[in-house]
């Protein structure tokens, strides 16, 4: 089944090679990283707001387990 498309930012090389390092450090995947990060930083924004009132924040990451989430 194919899964609905969003856009998907793009990072500079630099950024990427943060990425890599940083979560290679911590022992973590590369998009529970940024995704940790940027929730850290943007929360109570009005993003943050926001998205919570379309409910989007309630999604799962795609990163957690199941077993994870519960």
């Amino acid at each position: 089944m194919a899964r609905p498309t969003h856009y998907t930012p793009a990072l500079t090389r630099f950024t990427v090679s943060l990425l890599y390092h940083e979560a290679r450090h911590r022992g973590i995947p590369m998009t529970r990283l940024a995704d940790d990060l940027l929730r850290e930083s943007l929360k109570d924004s009005h993003g943050w707001h926001k998205a919570t009132t379309l409910r989007v924040a309630e999604e799962t990451p795609p990163y957690v387990t199941a077993q994870a989430a519960a």
